[in-house]
């Protein structure tokens, strides 16, 4: 019989939702940065309290700071299917980009070929477009112009002999798509090139097992994967050698500093481990003797996703059979995430965010850094979309009170 998430036990590891500001608020703007998990908020207050100084030194609160940030790689990198060294923890993802993109020009060779998507958020893509100033030549995997979809054929019809890199996305922050990382790694791995997989917008709902996907790089951020303001960089071993050592020269034998070359935030990179301990809290509440045959990272990110479709489906269901809105992307909740972008042609989406906000609706208007997606659809980046995503702590009464609110504000 399959375990329900208890949103009760959820809600309680999150002290927004007993902050009295807050209360009655229902948080639609999760792709923009989730609530912080207690776990990581602890953990914040007992480094900047404990131990805020120089880490890995010889005194013991200074070992201790250490120890937290290592622990940190070990924790994230057992629920995401890697070793603790492939784990790099920046500063954000449009900054570890813009590192790895510096990394590649520096292997690269004038005529060598890099694959990017118009669907991507624009970190994953424009760092890489401006290699075509070193004589790399870029090519676009566009998108579908009605649905928004990567069409498999066009990304055979680019890629060649010269492919050195695939830059996609996991899943549309618009569209809230999910594609075939898998399928697409393969088809890249065939011709001897590598992958980056921006999951800024999946791994929130539940981190993926990087290994098993065969990806190369694997990008997502921790403030949205209910942690601190930090980006996660899976890069696994033969990449990073492959690239080398982006830091300071003396760091060579460092692995984990390679790709952070301003250096970590102490107290930040430590909270990441919460991130872990929370899933862990989650695995225990809800599977007190274990899952057979299955790992633990896969049991919780299944709890969330179950949690999520349930919920989205309505919202779906809603927004398709709505003349008023044009919902964009699957209708079908089993082919995306909790990440719904609308078109809302009587009111400007800003306004009808406003209006929200103002029946107690949190959710976001813009063109979220889609710009060239929206662009490719025929649609307007300054107007933007409304935007409506959510996680697995959100309830079944929120999701009344937004339907109700998208109800009447239009």
């Amino acid at each position: 019989m399959p375990v329900t998430l208890d949103i009760d036990f959820v809600r309680q590891q999150f002290p927004a939702f007993q902050e009295p500001s807050l209360a009655g608020q229902a948080f639609f703007e999760n792709a923009g940065g989730s609530y912080a998990c207690q776990q990581v908020i602890g953990r914040l207050d007992r480094y900047y309290r404990q131990t805020k100084l120089q880490p890995y030194g010889v005194h013991p609160a200074s070992r201790a700071a250490g120890e937290a940030m290592d622990n940190a790689h070990v924790r994230l990198a057992q629920y995401l299917g890697v070793l603790p060294q492939e784990v790099h923890i920046g500063p954000s993802t449009s900054q570890n980009t813009y590192v790895l993109a510096q990394a590649f020009a520096k292997r690269l060779q004038p005529g060598d070929e890099i694959i990017v998507t118009n669907q991507d958020h624009e970190a994953n893509s424009g760092v890489w477009r401006r290699l075509a100033s070193q004589g790399i030549v870029i090519k676009e995997w566009q998108v579908d112009p009605v649905t928004g979809e990567l069409p498999m054929a066009a990304l055979d019809a680019l890629l060649s002999a010269r492919t050195r890199l695939v830059a996609f996305t996991h899943c549309s922050n618009i569209l809230g798509q999910i594609n075939p990382v898998a399928e697409i790694c393969a088809k890249a791995h065939a011709v001897g090139a590598r992958t980056v997989v921006d999951g800024v917008s999946y791994a929130g709902h539940g981190f993926p097992d990087v290994a098993e996907l065969g990806v190369d790089i694997y990008l997502f951020s921790l403030y949205k994967t209910f942690g601190p303001h930090q980006g996660v960089m899976v890069i696994r071993q033969d990449t990073a050698q492959f690239l080398g050592n982006q830091a300071h020269y003396f760091n060579e034998g460092l692995i984990h500093k390679w790709f952070v070359p301003a250096g970590p935030d102490h107290a930040q990179v430590a909270a990441s481990a919460g991130v872990a301990e929370y899933f862990d809290a989650l695995y225990a509440h809800h599977f007190p003797e274990g899952t057979p045959g299955q790992r633990t990272s896969h049991a919780v990110s299944g709890l969330m996703r179950s949690a999520e479709v349930r919920l989205l489906q309505q919202l779906l269901d809603f927004c398709k059979d709505d003349p008023r809105v044009r919902l964009l992307g699957p209708a079908n909740a089993s082919e995306r995430a909790a990440t719904v972008s609308l078109l809302t042609p009587k009111r400007p989406a800003l306004e009808v965010a406003q209006r929200m906000a103002d029946k107690g609706i949190i959710c976001g208007a813009s063109h979220f850094y889609a710009v060239r997606l929206l662009q490719a659809m025929g649609l307007e980046p300054d107007a933007g979309v409304l935007r409506l995503s959510f996680v697995h702590y959100t309830s079944a009464q929120e999701m009344t009170q937004l339907l109700q609110a998208l109800d009447a504000v239009l």
